[in-house]
C-alpha cells in the first residue's frame, strides 16, 4: 500500500504555498502554479511544513494525488522540470524560433507547434531539443505531442524519442 499522502512536504525558503477553500496556490522563482484539490481533502501548513490529511478512508485515490501534485507545484516553481527530445533520421530536424517549433520530420510540409505559455523552448543542435517550464504535466504533454509527430520506428530507428529513451530494434527480413 502507498503511503504517498502521509508524507509530510517541506517548503524551501523563498516559496509560499497559499489555500483559498480548496484551491492551493504556490508562489516562487520559476513561477506561480495553483491547483484545485478535491474538497474532502485538507492542506494544512504549518511554517515550513505541509500536510495533506483526508476526511476518511473514501479519499485514499485523492489524498496521494494531492500530496503528489502539490509536491510536484513545489519542484517546479523552484527548479522546473525539463524533457529533451532527439531526432534520428536523415533531413530530420527542429527549428526554433521564439515559442514556436518548426519540424522537418519526413513529410512534404513541415509541422509547426506553437509552446504553451509558461514553457520554454530551446534547440542548441538541429536534432535536439529541450522542453523547460514549471509546470510537470505541461511539459510532458508538449514533449508527447511533438513526439506522436514521428514515433521512433523499431527497424532503422527513425523518428522523434526522448534522450534517455531506449528503442527496442527488430530485424528486418531474415534469409532463409
Amino acid at each position: 500500500m502507498s503511503r504517498i499522502g502521509n508524507r509530510i512536504l517541506s517548503i524551501p525558503a523563498g516559496v509560499t504555498v497559499t489555500t483559498n477553500g480548496n484551491i492551493v496556490t504556490v508562489k516562487g522563482p520559476k513561477g506561480e502554479l495553483s491547483t484545485e484539490i478535491n474538497k474532502n481533502i485538507t492542506v494544512k501548513i504549518d511554517g515550513d511544513k505541509l500536510e495533506v490529511t483526508r476526511k476518511n478512508d473514501n479519499f485514499k485515490n485523492f489524498h496521494g494525488t494531492a500530496n503528489a501534485n502539490i509536491h510536484n507545484m513545489i519542484i517546479g516553481v523552484t527548479e522546473g522540470f525539463e524533457k529533451k527530445l532527439e531526432m534520428v533520421g536523415v533531413g530530420y530536424r527542429f527549428k526554433v524560433s521564439g515559442n514556436k517549433v518548426d519540424i522537418s520530420a519526413g513529410y512534404s510540409h513541415p509541422i509547426v507547434m506553437e509552446a504553451p505559455e509558461g514553457i520554454t523552448v530551446e534547440s542548441p543542435s538541429n536534432t535536439e531539443l529541450y522542453i523547460r517550464g514549471a509546470d510537470k504535466q505541461l511539459v510532458g504533454e508538449f514533449a508527447a505531442n511533438i513526439r506522436k509527430i514521428r514515433k521512433p520506428e523499431p527497424y532503422k530507428g527513425k523518428g522523434i524519442r526522448y534522450t534517455d529513451e531506449h528503442v527496442i530494434r527488430k530485424d528486418g527480413k531474415k534469409a532463409a
